[in-house]
């Protein structure tokens, strides 16, 4: 059986394919359009999954879709009558688009992909899952477990915005939810709108912000914004916020009690903003503690699977995994709505199996590391180096692992493009760009000359796992970048008395451990751990790179700059590298240098 699982529409539109239970291909539209959280149909994604399974339109079984658009309609018009007569100019925006578009979404599936020249869909193989269920689907069904609870927390689906529920082998069961405008996702995304940052895109900065910062406003955030039950519900007070009408996340009332206006994005942040940061990070952590022990006390299970926008928390899972009651978490490395694809196609599939849990368990996942987009041979690249007149040379295998070892042992910045894409938002080893941890400069160059971003985010280690135990504070792999741990104290500097009084970003420059490049100011890291397994090449340069210095570990961020996508082609990672700082490209087995283009 194949089923072609999309979402679209929202934010970070995406499509996933799986046939006969193995978990095919699975890719952002952004990727391929170049535009950031692209929205819009994924044709291009859709085309892709379908290519790499062989298959045409009529040999797909099902197309699911990751939400019910009616629902969301529903709530939407059910918001607007609630608040009324305010917030009518949204209304009056935003349900001509509805009426037009969204709930003829099925019309909008049926013609996008039937504009693809991949064969004909017949609209009765089209179906319709819920946005909490495919959530939970991508959670559950590619774990290595084969029964766990499972948790979604993200900003709202079609009315619930918290939802949680038992999973026992091919079923899955969501048995409780916390609704529309109760939202710890919409907490958080107020809070980085009004920091002055993009909502949907900023929450990470508002996560690497909060360390700088002390958490003053917690009383006041549980005063007055956030009722948080021992049950772990909890309820907002709307009074504070513009989100249910309104085109904005917060209100003058909200302003007013934090002591001013939104910060103005071209200015800098002040200590306020961050200990603002540092407040809602503390909430929002406190919360979701609460909620997974009433879950596991519910449920009584020892595995968690969790997906969801705020799953993508890295600092709050480190909390999770160390002092949450659950023996195992699994979190689907796509959390978002991208990975609700996926997530739709394996629950349509199990639906379908006739009892049978599929992906079938294997010790690690059926994620295939992440690595389920678009990869390109030897030809694709070269032709696409001679097309724009670069200057490179071919290694064989035993000449480039050591020859980048030693480049990056240099202190040189390594654009690093192998086989698959990685699927979601993290760059695992095949879209990267690499450094020398040790270095006390990289942190710097990479924020100012590489990716052209604030300079106080953080970057995060790739680990051999074998080796991860020596750095971190860490219990568990990590292989999707989703945890954040401590730095073991013998890796630690003792800091000057002047060091230990800096506040802010005046932390910044402070060297405090032997690794200063991933060691974030409160002394944790965003783990990758890298296996054989899942990443021969990847694994094998870090092998190298310990050959060379004695260390087992790389700074590891993201092969894009500011406000772009992770790049997918080798067309995007050249024009990445020559618009950059970059000192070496690697394409593959290809070597560019930059003095030499």
């Amino acid at each position: 059986m194949i089923v072609l699982g999309l979402s679209a529409f929202y934010h970070d539109s995406a499509a996933a394919i799986v046939s006969d239970g193995v978990i095919v291909a699975a890719v952002q539209q952004e990727r391929f359009s170049r535009k950031k959280n692209d929205s819009t149909f994924p044709a291009d994604a859709a085309a892709y999954c379908l290519d790499v399974a062989g298959v045409s339109l009529e040999e797909v079984d099902f197309v699911g879709f990751y939400d019910k658009p009616l629902l969301t309609f529903d709530r939407l018009l059910e918001t607007y009558l609630s608040f009324a007569p305010s917030g009518l100019g949204s209304f009056v925006e935003a349900i001509p688009v509805w009426v037009k578009e969204k709930v003829l979404q099925k019309n909008l599936i049926l013609n996008g992909l039937n504009d693809l020249n991949r064969g004909t869909l017949d609209p009765n193989d089209i179906l319709f899952g819920f946005h909490h269920h495919s959530h939970a689907a991508s959670a559950y069904y590619p774990s290595p477990f084969d029964r766990a609870a499972v948790l979604v927390m993200d900003g709202v689906g079609e009315w619930a915005t918290t939802s949680y529920g038992v999973a026992k082998g091919h079923e899955l069961k969501l048995t409780n939810e916390i609704r529309f405008p109760h939202s710890l996702g919409m907490l958080y995304s107020a809070f980085t709108y009004y920091l002055g940052f993009k909502v949907n895109d900023g929450e990470y900065k508002v996560m690497g912000m909060a360390p700088y910062g002390e958490p003053k406003y917690v009383n006041l955030i549980r005063d007055h914004l956030i009722d948080i039950r021992k049950d772990g519900s909890f309820h907002l007070n709307i009074d504070y916020f513009n989100y249910c009408t309104g085109l904005t996340m917060t209100n003058k009332k909200f302003s007013e009690l934090f002591g001013g206006p939104r910060r103005d994005p071209a200015l800098p942040p002040s200590q306020r903003h961050m200990d603002l940061a540092r407040s809602v990070q503390v909430v929002l952590e406190d919360a979701v503690l609460i909620l997974i022990k009433h879950l596991h006390e519910k449920t009584g299970e020892k595995n968690l699977c969790m997906a969801g926008g705020v799953a993508l928390n890295c600092v709050s899972n480190g909390r999770i995994s160390r002092e949450g009651p659950f023996e195992n978490i699994w979190i689907q490395p796509a959390a978002g709505d991208a990975g609700s694809s996926l997530g739709v196609a394996l629950a349509i599939t199990n639906a379908k199996s006739n009892g049978k849990r599929l992906p079938a368990l294997n010790s690690m996942d059926a994620m295939h590391g992440s690595y389920l987009g678009p990869e390109y041979n030897e030809e694709d690249i070269q032709e696409t180096l001679k097309n724009f007149g670069a200057n490179f040379k071919k290694m064989t295998d035993d000449f480039l692992f050591p020859f980048v070892a030693e480049k990056l042992a240099q202190e040189k910045i390594v654009g690093w493009f192998q086989g698959r894409m990685e699927f979601g938002p993290r760059s695992l080893g095949n879209r990267s760009i690499l450094g020398d941890p040790h270095s006390p400069e990289m942190q710097k160059t990479l924020n100012l000359k590489i990716k052209y971003r604030e300079s106080f985010r953080p970057f995060a280690p790739a680990v051999l796992n074998e080796d991860a135990h020596q750095y971190f504070n860490l219990e568990t792999i990590s292989p999707y970048m989703l945890l954040v741990s401590e730095l073991n104290s013998d890796k630690l500097l003792n800091l000057s008395a002047k060091d230990k009084k800096k506040t802010g970003f005046d932390k910044l420059n402070v060297i405090r451990s032997d690794v200063p490049a991933i060691t974030h100011v409160d002394n944790s890291a965003r783990v990758q751990t890298v296996h054989k397994e899942t990443n021969p090449r990847f694994y094998r340069l870090l092998q190298s790179f310990k050959k060379e210095t004695g260390r087992g570990v790389l700074v590891n961020t993201s092969f894009n700059v500011r406000d772009e996508p992770i790049v997918c082609s080798p067309k995007d990672a050249y024009k990445c590298f020559m618009a950059t700082e970059m000192d070496v490209l690697i394409l593959g087995n290809f070597v560019l240098l930059k003095e030499q283009q």
